[in-house]
């Protein structure tokens, strides 16, 4: 699924902020964010902007969070959302009213997407230099790419989700790696490119530590996991040197992912660390906020460390998103 960075909203409600006076926390779906007093009110579209967007520079319709979220991405500048609070309010994202975008179809429904039309993209960190390596070229269309969706994107599809049972995994802050073995070809990536096999970066040293060409022959199968360890974002875990945690195995002539257990028989038969398991058999809570903060709380790999939240997948893998820790989003800085 195509992650909707940009799209068309409602607003559901608005909250009052104690001790504000000219700004009111709006309800969108499952995520809250701050907006100005009387820029919107309950039933009418907007536009709404998801964290990690980031928003032209050339627009100057965003030029007022130039102060708060300037970045530059690359040799590329815009404005990155993130999560913010204003007056102790938890705010996610940017909502403006559909009336400032005359470029859209004001009768638009509901969930159009409109990334792409605005100009909005995708906020990646900087890569670390140690992890840079020599690009061979696109990542392969025959593997997906791993970005699950955020729960807040799924209020009406939750409730019909009570009764289902899922794997609880814990979500990892590293950076993620692909390796795969595709007709005698074997190849690994980054998250949005594939890398030559050369000496010095993370990915192949990884996959030759791990002897993952050895461990794919005879299957075309694609690993994919998250890299964690020193070098790598904060090294919130406290580990020496670098490790693969593995979260998903994708059937490539199937086109479709190993089951949970397949995909735990495939890591403990190869010796392949497999991410740390929550749960196996989990229900979710009844709102939606208590899943939430649920995924709040220290790591399974290092008890002193915050995890980042929750992967929540059936069995099958059929169903799949991610719970985000508001609490690691407060306290995570690039």
């Amino acid at each position: 699924m195509t992650r909707k960075l940009a799209s068309i909203r409602e607003c559901t409600a608005l909250i009052p902020i104690p001790g504000a006076d000219a700004i009111i926390a709006a309800a969108i779906g499952g995520w809250t964010c701050v907006v100005k007093i009387g820029e919107t009110s309950p039933g009418e579209k907007g536009v709404y902007f998801e964290i990690d967007a980031f928003l032209p520079i050339n627009d100057p319709r965003f030029e007022f969070l130039r102060k708060s979220s300037y970045k530059v991405m690359g040799d590329v500048e815009g404005y990155r959302l993130r999560t913010v609070r204003l007056r102790k309010q938890l705010s996610q994202g940017l909502f403006l009213p559909l009336r400032s975008f005359p470029e859209i179809d004001q009768k638009a429904e509901v969930g159009t997407d409109v990334t792409e039309l605005l100009g909005v993209i995708k906020y990646e960190p900087p890569i670390p230099a140690d992890l840079n390596g020599v690009i061979k070229g696109g990542f392969p269309y025959f593997i997906p790419k791993t970005d699950e969706e955020r729960v807040q994107n799924l209020l009406e599809e939750y409730a019909g989700w009570q009764k289902t049972s899922f794997v609880v995994t814990e979500k990892l802050d590293g950076t993620s790696f692909t390796a795969y073995h595709r007709n005698g070809e074997f190849g690994i990536c980054s998250r949005n490119w594939e890398m030559l096999l050369t000496e010095n970066n993370t990915y192949s040293k990884i996959a030759l530590e791990c002897q993952l060409a050895e461990k794919l022959v005879g299957r075309n199968l694609a690993i994919q996991g998250e890299i964690i360890g020193e070098g790598i974002q904060r090294n919130s875990y406290k580990i020496k040197g670098q490790a693969l945690y593995v979260f998903n195995i994708f059937d490539i002539d199937r086109q479709r992912p190993l089951s949970f257990e397949g995909m735990s028989n495939f890591c403990a038969e190869k010796q392949l660390n497999l991410v740390p398991v929550v749960s196996s058999n989990f229900q979710l809570p009844a709102m939606l906020p208590d899943l939430l903060a649920m995924a709040d709380g220290p790591s399974l790999l290092n008890e002193k460390a915050s995890r980042e939240g929750w992967v929540l997948r059936t069995e099958d893998r059929s169903i799949s998103f991610k719970a985000i820790s508001n609490s690691f989003l407060m306290s995570y800085e690039l």
